[in-house]
């Protein structure tokens, strides 16, 4: 299916056409981006094409471009104040290029929230559950090495389902949105659900990830079919080759959405305290008739790998140090 164009206009063709090819390059982008650096050229391509979206310059703003039909116009702003352009939503220029599309896209979705269908829906979606019954077992540390790696060759998300996951307080950032509002979106039914989504998600290096709540409030009320029927919107999105899910047991049917998992990792400790928590959570299973879970669960023991913020990217650290050695040797031996 052919996606529908987002113009961008800027007198800067050097800006433009920057913004044009990384944007095209982004897989998830989920619009053709077409660049133009004068007024004349965007008006003759108008004519013989449908606009979705224009991002243009105050500079190059003018009431040729007013008269066009264009279902959304947004203004890229160098920060001066122009009255006559207050009608319009505006951006800032000079930011990164991931979170001038999240706020053109939440703008396009607050205005047009109709559905959107992304190329092969067909594609199977492969969902990685990463859970343990033993806290301090380094689950999160594995879920975010899995992904980094696996997001060298694949299309991957990341969602955090923890009460406190400290990632603002971590990687010194504070989100517009998370995943407490994708759900509530999600509920909504109103169609347009990939604008949000790429509105809300951020990426660590090359892996895409949902900001995971803030309150833990925020999630406890989500019903284990509306979590269900929210992994399934992302899945038809077909924007995503793997999701990998941070869980943990505050996530209502929990063991609903384990079953949902094509491969369950689970980081385990040697303590008698973590394997008397192990054996009574595969007992449960036993009593619930739920083996499908264990015999999908993998057992692993990750390195204990300290992360200091002095060291830079803690992210990296992961990633090439003990624990991206041991994720890559697993993934070796399951030849994935």
């Amino acid at each position: 299916m052919k996606k529908n164009i987002f113009a961008v206009c800027d007198l800067d063709a050097s800006y433009a056409c920057s913004l044009m090819d990384y944007l095209n390059g982004k897989r998830t982008t989920p619009f053709e981006v077409q660049a133009f650096t004068n007024v004349e050229s965007l008006q003759a391509f108008a004519r013989e094409n449908s606009i979705e979206v224009l991002l243009i310059s105050t500079r190059a703003m003018c009431n040729e471009i007013r008269d066009l039909p264009i279902k959304r116009v947004i203004m890229l702003s160098e920060g001066e104040t122009m009255p006559d352009l207050d009608d319009y939503p505006h951006v800032y220029k000079y930011q990164s290029s991931d979170q001038l599309l999240s706020e053109v896209l939440e703008y396009y979705a607050e205005a047009h929230p109709q559905p959107y269908i992304f190329g092969n829906t067909t594609k199977k979606t492969h969902i990685y559950g990463v859970y343990s019954p033993i806290g301090r077992a380094r689950k999160t540390s594995f879920a975010l090495t899995l992904g980094e790696i696996l997001s060298e060759s694949d299309q991957v998300l990341y969602l955090n389902f923890e009460e406190f996951s400290g990632f603002e307080e971590l990687f010194d950032t504070k989100y517009r949105t998370d995943i407490s509002d994708l759900i509530y979106f999600s509920r909504q039914k109103e169609g347009g659900f990939i604008y949000r989504l790429n509105s809300t998600v951020q990426t660590f290096h090359e892996l895409h990830y949902i900001p995971p709540a803030l309150s833990p409030a925020d999630i406890r009320d989500v019903s284990g079919k509306e979590w269900l029927d929210f992994l399934n919107e992302i899945g038809t999105c077909g924007e995503y080759d793997i999701l990998i899910l941070d869980l943990s047991e505050q996530v209502d049917e929990f063991f609903q959405i384990l079953r949902v998992c094509d491969r369950i990792y689970m980081p385990v400790l040697e303590d008698a305290i973590s394997q008397a928590k192990l054996s009574q959570y595969e007992k449960l299973l036993q009593m619930l008739d739920m083996q499908d879970i264990t015999e999908k669960t993998r057992k692993l023991k990750p390195p204990v790998q300290p992360l200091l913020r002095e060291n830079g990217d803690i992210i990296q650290q992961l990633v090439w140090g003990e624990m991206g050695n041991f994720v890559r040797k697993m993934l070796i031996e399951e030849e994935l």
